[in-house]
């Protein structure tokens, strides 16, 4: 099996777990190279798997160089939470000769297709064809795709459309547009619903809306979702996964859809869903009390 390794050195224990394994591993695997920059292309990388050591932030930026190209991203997680790098490093050690022999469970995760069209291109979600053409920005989302309000932040009116239905003005501090990976980043914590990560479709989120009855909405991920900027400030900005990013200024649209290319993550056969996120989350725990009553 031939791997190649992302590392991020910034994180604490990445540099020496780094030492450790590459001759460690090398006794059952070819390692191709290393990227410890987290700036190199990884669509040209000639390997079986890429081994990412970092947290879900290194896996998402790793996710975003492959440019598409079907490689298996395998997460050691040396951050907090881990939802997509899923193995600890002693899961790691426990589960690397079924690596090494290509045994382990491999899941296939959308990603978002985020375009940014300037003021005056129309486009309501059925006559994008010529997006690419005419798009001045692109980036792609394993997570999410948020537009933020931004300084001075002043409350930004956006119109959202999907498909060619009439739009809905919307009056908040932005919006957020996630997959079912990305479901229990930004997301929840804006009140979203969690998606299964075998579910094909993506989840529209308002940020702080003006609205008490503008709710999340989960829509199929056939759709195209777009984003007209109405009123923003100075600020506004349209992240993809925190990373990519681009201002946004009056009239101009983002058009996000369904990339044709999703990523594909290595699983940890010992990480469950649901023991997932009771353990991350502490979701459905009962309140703890402290002290004396």
């Amino acid at each position: 099996m031939r791997l190649f390794i992302v590392a991020n050195a910034e994180k604490p224990n990445v540099g020496p777990a780094l030492d450790e394994l590459v001759p460690w591993m090398a006794r059952k695997v070819t390692v191709t190279g290393t990227d410890t920059s987290l700036t190199r292309d990884l669509s040209d990388v000639q390997a079986d798997a890429i081994l990412v050591l970092g947290g879900d932030g290194t896996l998402l930026s790793a996710a975003r160089r492959l440019g598409g190209t079907q490689i298996p991203l395998c997460g050691v997680n040396f951050g907090r939470l881990g939802f997509l790098a899923s193995f600890t490093p002693a899961q790691f050690r426990d589960h690397f000769d079924d690596l090494a022999a290509q045994r382990l469970p491999i899941s296939s995760r959308q990603v978002l297709e985020a375009s940014v069209l300037a003021a005056g291109i129309a486009c309501d979600g059925n006559n994008c064809g010529e997006v690419a053409a005419k798009r001045r920005f692109t980036a792609t989302a394993l997570n999410d795709a948020v537009v933020t309000a931004g300084a001075p932040f002043h409350m930004i009116e956006l119109e959202l459309r999907a498909d060619g239905d009439s739009g809905v003005r919307y009056f908040g501090d932005g919006v957020i547009v996630a997959t079912p990976s990305g479901s229990t980043a930004y997301n929840v914590s804006a009140g979203g619903p969690i998606i299964d990560a075998a579910v094909d479709a993506i989840c529209i989120t308002p940020i702080c809306p003006h609205s008490l009855s503008f709710r999340p909405v989960v829509v199929s991920s056939k759709m195209t979702v777009v984003i007209r900027a109405s009123r923003v400030n100075p600020g506004t900005t349209l992240f993809c996964d925190g990373q990519a990013s681009t201002k946004l200024s009056h009239g101009e649209t983002v058009v996000l859809r369904r990339s044709p290319n999703d990523v594909l993550l290595i699983e940890n056969p010992e990480a469950r869903q649901w023991r997932s996120l009771a353990e991350k989350l502490h979701w459905a725990q009962s309140p703890r009390h402290t002290g004396n009553p």
